[in-house]
């Protein structure tokens, strides 16, 4: 699913068959989870491929790797470049893309100074399809933020949003949306939330949440065409009481809630401020040139 025979992925400096490459098994990434990676998208425009976003995700991913004292010996520039290479060397344009830097062999639980890169890329539809999705609350709670740099995108984060995920699917829901130690809603297992109440989106603030690039930029979007947001503090209670929501990220793009814990949301998708901003989403990562939107 993620190479072919002929896929060639980026390792160290080397361009290399997938299925030809190797890692130690004693590395502290396979471990102990100290790893830190990165989800990005490419798109086929009418100026060819075009990563989204590519610059805000490296910097994320130089953030992630400063704050778990993770070398990182890459400038941002040289890894853009490696990613446009990347794909024209599997000739992809609609594609997903994933860096991850990991280290090297090191069974002490202190950084080490063996770091390495590996790129690759993959054509990948959007992770949470696309019909309305029934959400259910997890029992998990998203790591207390004075545990860990729960704003980095750390590889050890992700066993939080598996165990959320499989808990999910195992009583018939399709996603969990997790809360904080404080019982305030914080975001999915691998998305960040938003939710429409009386014409105002809310989403949760940065503090208990990954802030993710696309979050920001159906912020960015929503202010273009007045749509008022508010980052907040919200319990389970407003669940009830909300119009619609939806779920934002790299992978899901914007994915629209139809259900949450087997109750349905009260206004149609199709005429909610997210199926508006998924649009605008859309177009704006289809076209570089993109200026604005004009509602209908």
């Amino acid at each position: 699913m993620y190479y072919k025979e002929n896929s060639l992925i980026y390792l160290d400096g080397d361009w290399l068959k997938a299925n030809e490459a190797t890692t130690s098994p004693f590395g502290q990434t396979l471990h102990y989870g100290n790893g830190v990676f990165e989800g990005i998208r490419s798109y086929k425009t009418r100026n060819g491929a075009q990563v989204f976003k590519a610059k805000e995700h490296f910097e994320r991913l130089h953030y992630s790797a400063k704050s778990m004292h993770i070398p990182f010996p890459w400038k941002v520039e040289e890894l853009v470049r490696l990613s446009y290479e990347l794909l024209e060397r599997n000739e992809l344009e609609e594609a997903y893309l994933r860096p991850l830097v990991w280290l090297g062999a090191n069974m002490k639980l202190e950084p080490t100074d063996e770091v390495h890169l590996f790129l690759a890329a993959w054509e990948w539809p959007r992770y949470l399809g696309e019909q309305l999705l029934s959400v259910m609350t997890s029992s998990y709670q998203r790591p207390n933020p004075r545990s860990c740099h729960v704003d980095a995108k750390v590889t050890g984060h992700y066993t939080n949003s598996i165990l959320a995920t499989t808990e999910a699917k195992a009583k018939g829901f399709d996603e969990a949306l997790l809360f904080d130690s404080n019982g305030h809603v914080a975001e999915g297992s691998g998305a960040n939330f938003f939710l429409e109440k009386d014409g105002m989106l809310y989403t949760p603030p940065q503090g208990n949440i990954l802030p993710g690039i696309t979050r920001h930029t159906i912020m960015e979007l929503a202010k273009v065409v007045g749509f008022p947001v508010r980052e907040m503090h919200f319990g389970e209670e407003w669940l009830l009481e909300a119009d619609s929501a939806f779920f934002t990220g790299t992978a899901a793009e914007v994915a629209g809630i139809g259900s949450i814990n087997n109750i349905a949301l009260k206004m149609n998708w199709e005429d909610s401020i997210g199926h508006t901003l998924a649009a605008m989403y859309r177009q704006q990562v289809m076209d570089n040139e993109y200026k604005h939107f004009t509602l209908v």
